[in-house]
């Protein structure tokens, strides 16, 4: 009996008072026990005959034959089948005699064995038993008795077999449900998963890892919101890569993504956890300094931007466009973003003509 087999008949807890509690609703008493015992002796000497004609009868099912298999599994049958009939007629249906019948409704259930063939072979050594007393007892009334012993017998076996095949299927449907429970469980977390990176994808420039501009107007809002309810001061800064369009040119895409990356890496490394940093687009980028004024944007985070990406390329600038809204009068997103945008292309234009003006 495997693992599960032994703990499904623990939790039955089948016990002496439930056997006696199942007796008395048979009718099963101690007259039909004493009488069975009785003709213990009468069934005896013939008994092996009685098993062969029973299998005889029983491989001639192809069901059943199918089931049985080969011969050694024929012949463990055979000595299963003459131990019960022998304890058919034993007189003593107790824990152990019923343990065994629950048990044999556990392996009836897990050979496969269908309760219609449980059932018909049952009732092929039901017949082959009345006829073998109809041989053996002349007497009517004592026939009469032993058959009507022996069927309340046979009926407390049945039950007790059903029992535990019910049961097991129960069982198996209970670990089937707890395994589907377990499966979608664990599809579920790995949707969230899923989709928590997919989410994170969606925030996040996939070649500088900063924020991506989608989300610029949505945090944008909630900063300003936030600052003036604080009364702090707010910097939108919109940065350009000077001459990025020449590097692509004449170094190629890739060195073009590197910088990209590089500028990207320097803005993350001076940036507080408050801020929010987004790449806007191509080679410009758009940050939001939260409780940070433009003097503050310029002379601190500006400075430490500009030596973290001397210390990577030092032949890579930017031109930088500020605005400062806040503490007391806060100005719209959009008109903030955009007022710095011209600001950050009047600052490239200024700093063009002083590249001029050196050349000559």
């Amino acid at each position: 009996m495997n693992p599960t087999e032994q703990t499904l008949l623990e939790q039955m807890r089948i016990t002496e008072f439930d056997i006696a509690h199942r007796k008395e609703l048979l009718l099963l008493n101690e007259d039909d026990f004493s009488r069975l015992a009785s003709y213990r002796p009468n069934i005896e000497p013939h008994i092996d005959a009685l098993v062969d004609k029973f299998y005889e009868m029983q491989t001639g099912i192809t069901e059943i034959a199918l089931l049985i298999g080969d011969a050694d599994t024929l012949t463990r049958l055979r000595t299963a089948q003459r131990r019960y009939i022998l304890d058919l007629f034993s007189g003593l249906y107790d824990l152990e005699y019923v343990n065994n019948r629950l048990r044999i409704g556990l392996v009836h259930k897990r050979i496969g064995v269908e309760p219609k063939l449980y059932l018909a072979a049952i009732n092929t050594l039901k017949g082959l038993l009345i006829e073998d007393i109809f041989t053996q007892i002349e007497h009517e009334q004592d026939r009469i008795a032993m058959l009507t012993a022996l069927d309340k017998l046979f009926l407390f076996d049945i039950t007790l077999v059903f029992e535990t095949y019910i049961r097991s299927l129960v069982s198996e449907i209970e670990s089937s449900k707890e395994k589907s429970e377990i499966y979608a469980r664990t599809l579920e977390e790995k949707v969230r998963e899923r989709t928590q990176q997919l989410e994170e994808m969606s925030r996040t420039d996939s070649l500088t890892g900063l924020l991506s501009v989608r989300h610029l107007q949505e945090n944008l809002t909630r900063t300003l919101r936030t600052c003036q309810r604080r009364a702090e001061p707010v910097v939108i800064a919109y940065l350009d890569i000077n001459d990025f369009k020449q590097i692509n040119d004449t170094q190629g895409h890739q060195r073009g993504d590197e910088i990209l990356r590089i500028v990207g890496d320097c803005i993350r490394k001076v940036s507080r956890a408050e801020d929010y940093c987004f790449r806007y687009g191509g080679d410009e980028f758009c940050l939001i300094l939260p409780n940070c004024n433009e003097d503050q944007a310029r002379n601190v985070y500006l400075q430490r931007l500009t030596n973290a990406l001397k210390e990577q390329v030092d032949d890579v600038t930017l031109s930088i466009g500020m605005v400062q809204t806040g503490p007391m009068q806060f100005d719209e997103g959009h008109s903030l973003i955009r007022l710095a945008d011209e600001r950050m292309y009047a600052a490239k234009r200024a700093m063009k003509q002083v590249n001029q003006k050196e050349t000559h």
